[in-house]
């Protein structure tokens, strides 16, 4: 989607980038040094030749890149205030939520190491959840790592509908990448060492549970590991998970176990909170480097 970001709280000023979870993912894990694709469908519109520069500047494989004559690419925007930061979406019948299972390439996914797939995608319409699961099984039976972010989002579906398609994804994940607050509501849990219990008994193997400022916990069913968080001076929020997310399945990649890979990611994550939008403050490889190797830890 393209972004429309307050630029602040008091401000009708708003800067124009780029978001949708898995794109902001894919970024990340491009810059992290990582090769991506990306499957999806935009409009025929200036939107979405927009976006197709900016996936071709990052060095993100297209060729699953449906442009679609007939629906527009989705929009969003994004207001600040004391709280946090809130979003309004135009993204109804956008080009992406028609996205079929039948147009999930087979080929790209089988050439991966991981596929990497989200709860929003899930979420904005019939069409696109049967699209994930497609995909999810072309990977399975390739031999395919999943990473699964549930990223729920309580105005695109109902919470029970929700829990029914995450709980049912869970299982299929190699890699479980849930925030605190969503999981808190699938489970109706609270403390974060039963929900990582939790999502192991569901069957996902490796469980990253993100806690925003108390840093994550990362579990390979058989170790439990708590990574502090850095401490940064933030302005917004926006797409940090993601981030974390992109950046985790980078290092994966280059070869690092899950609690190393959760311990660049969150530097990572740090990072791009201390600018404005999903995508400008995602981080390079180096900078992240250069950053654990002074920053300050947190808690």
């Amino acid at each position: 989607m393209v972004e429309f970001n307050q630029t602040r709280a008091d401000a009708r000023l708003y800067l124009q980038g780029f978001g949708g979870d898995t794109s902001n993912a894919l970024i990340a894990a491009a810059r992290q040094g990582a090769r991506a694709g990306y499957i999806s469908r935009v409009g025929d519109d200036a939107h979405g030749h927009m976006l197709f520069r900016l996936w071709h500047d990052e060095h993100i494989n297209t060729d699953g890149v449906v442009i679609d004559a007939t629906a527009s690419t989705g929009i969003y925007f994004v207001n600040h205030d004391r709280q946090g930061h809130t979003f309004s979406y135009l993204r109804a019948g956008s080009a992406a939520s028609r996205m079929r299972a039948s147009d999930v390439p087979a080929r790209l996914i089988q050439q991966a190491q991981f596929l990497h797939v989200s709860g929003i995608s899930q979420a904005i319409s019939e069409s696109a959840v049967d699209s994930v699961f497609e995909a999810i099984c072309i990977a399975r039976n390739a031999g395919v790592k999943l990473a699964y972010d549930p990223n729920l989002r309580l105005t695109l579906w109902s919470l029970d509908r929700a829990r029914a398609i995450i709980v049912a994804t869970i299982p299929l994940a190699d890699h479980f990448l849930p925030s605190i607050d969503d999981v808190r509501l699938i489970s109706g849990l609270d403390e974060p060492s039963a929900i990582v219990d939790w999502c192991h008994d569901l069957g996902a193997r490796t469980v990253v549970l993100e806690l925003g400022r108390e840093g994550s916990l990362v579990s390979d069913g058989d170790r439990k590991t708590s990574i502090a968080a850095y401490t940064v001076d933030a302005v917004g929020a926006t797409g940090a998970g993601d981030c974390f997310d992109g950046s985790y399945l980078a290092r994966l990649a280059r070869g690092d176990d899950p609690f190393a890979a959760a311990r660049w990611a969150g530097a990572a994550a740090a990072l791009t909170t201390t600018g404005y939008g999903a995508v400008a403050p995602l981080p390079t490889a180096e900078q992240v480097a250069d950053f654990m190797n002074g920053g300050q830890r947190g808690r």
